[in-house]
């Protein structure tokens, strides 16, 4: 819950959370061989709450990046 009382209130801040926390979730992978999908592995992160937290710290991080200082946030998408 503390993350979610966090507030971004620099560009620097921002940028480092942005850089920290990937767009999706990391562990999400498609097994293929010679081009046919063996097997796919769902995105574990949705299963942890921590999760969650941190995609909305990232969100702020990135409306802060827009709207406050007029940045444009398409390298972090």
């Amino acid at each position: 819950q503390k993350l979610d009382e966090f507030e971004i209130r620099n560009s620097e801040t921002a940028h480092f959370f942005c850089r920290l926390i990937p767009a999706q979730c990391p562990f999400e992978r498609d097994i293929c061989f010679f081009g046919h999908v063996l097997l796919h592995i769902p995105p574990m992160c949705k299963l942890n709450p921590f999760y969650e937290q941190l995609v909305g710290l990232r969100f702020k991080a990135l409306c802060y990046l827009a709207d406050v200082c007029g940045e444009d946030i398409a390298v972090y998408c």
